[in-house]
């Protein structure tokens, strides 16, 4: 049991002023939090027992005890600590980019692992397997993603759309139905065009699925289906960089496990894909 520390970590912009004393503090300490009480904590981070507890809520874990369980499985499993590799620094050299980059994603896809329920995930997968249709949503960077999904369920016969355009997302939404799946991804879960666009499809009766940063937005209160991503992302940076690969990790899980759910109708309609393509490049080369 761990992942205590990342939920305090992405939770901590957005949890009330009362709670942010004790998380700073259990962040600051975390060695030290195992061994407490819930009223030594509230003592030594200057909160309250009450305000303890509502934390724990607040992140999604059951109480004191849970999270203290979790902490105690981050300090066991921690490593040697590659803090130097959280920024680029000028003048970087390409080999110490290489193992930067590198510490950086498989942080980011460890951390994602240990924030996701995989009931959740089973649950978008058996309504991606069940879906009339599904639409990807997403803006900038994460459209990218919403891509991805379309040209990997595509090819394995699903009807899928990742519209870019806001109106034409507006419209695919509105004409959606039950049975249907909008699936939106947004790192801040705080797109306003992406908010307009699910709040269309859930309105539509269709079953929608997030895929967002852990700790509370707007977008998570649309969703049937909640699914995170933690990203160790630099203060300045000009693309998404962490976030885009935990996505994309987290869309080739629910892919395979889609795929795997009907493999002999898989392989016939990603032979059907293979061979319209070969087909097609044939035909150009003549």
């Amino acid at each position: 049991m761990n992942g205590g520390l990342t939920l305090l970590r992405e939770s901590l912009p957005s949890i009330k002023p009362s709670e942010k004393n004790a998380a700073s503090y259990i962040l600051a300490h975390p060695a030290e939090v195992v061994t407490l009480s819930v009223q030594e904590l509230a003592v030594k981070s200057g909160s309250s027992e009450a305000a303890v507890i509502r934390l724990c809520k607040s992140i999604g874990v059951t109480g004191y005890r849970e999270l203290k369980l979790k902490i105690a499985g981050d300090l066991q499993n921690e490593s040697v600590s590659k803090e130097a590799f959280d920024e680029i620094e000028p003048n970087d050299t390409v080999e110490h980019l290489i193992e930067a980059m590198a510490e950086k994603h498989i942080q980011s896809i460890d951390q994602t692992m240990q924030v996701n329920d995989a009931k959740a995930l089973e649950r978008a997968v058996t309504m991606i397997s069940r879906a009339r249709k599904i639409d990807f949503y997403g803006v900038g960077a994460s459209y990218l993603v919403a891509q991805d999904g379309e040209q990997k369920f595509g090819r394995i016969g699903k009807w899928c759309t990742a519209y870019s355009d806001a109106h034409q997302q507006l419209a695919s939404a509105a004409n959606l139905t039950f049975g249907d799946v909008a699936f939106a991804i947004s790192y801040s879960g705080e797109t306003g065009q992406l908010l307009q666009v699910l709040q269309r499809a859930r309105d539509a009766g269709a079953t929608t699925i997030v895929m967002t940063k852990l700790g509370p937005n707007w977008l998570q209160q649309l969703a049937d289906i909640q699914l995170f991503t933690v990203a160790k992302e630099a203060r300045i940076r000009s693309a998404a960089t962490s976030s885009r690969i935990v996505q994309m990790y987290l869309m080739d899980i629910i892919y395979t496990a889609v795929a795997g759910r009907d493999y002999e109708h898989t392989i016939e309609a990603l032979e059907k894909s293979r061979q319209a393509i070969q087909q097609a490049f044939q035909t150009e080369q003549k």
